[in-house]
């Protein structure tokens, strides 16, 4: 049973995935965010390193067509060892 919610499917959803600014850190969430969005375009993944460069910030514009596939996808994300937050 879908849940109530107030956005509107299909919609333009962005995530951002904060961790730890490691090598495999992009490739490794990138492979989480397309396994529930395979339509995701990888080249739109923005990433921005944090101040003192410990951190990387990604934003991850996925199309989004259900409650119950953001919920994933954002489980999955947090469950992550190397995602510290998921907004």
């Amino acid at each position: 049973m879908d849940r109530p919610t107030l956005i509107e499917f299909p919609s333009d959803f962005p995530l951002k995935i904060m961790g730890n600014a490691v090598p495999e850190f992009a490739q490794q969430v990138l492979a989480v965010v397309l396994s529930h969005a395979p339509d995701f375009d990888p080249a739109s993944m923005e990433m921005r390193p944090s101040s003192g460069a410990k951190y990387l910030s990604l934003t991850c514009t996925v199309r989004a067509t259900s409650q119950v596939q953001l919920d994933a996808l954002y489980t999955e994300l947090s469950a992550h060892p190397l995602v510290k937050v998921v907004l």
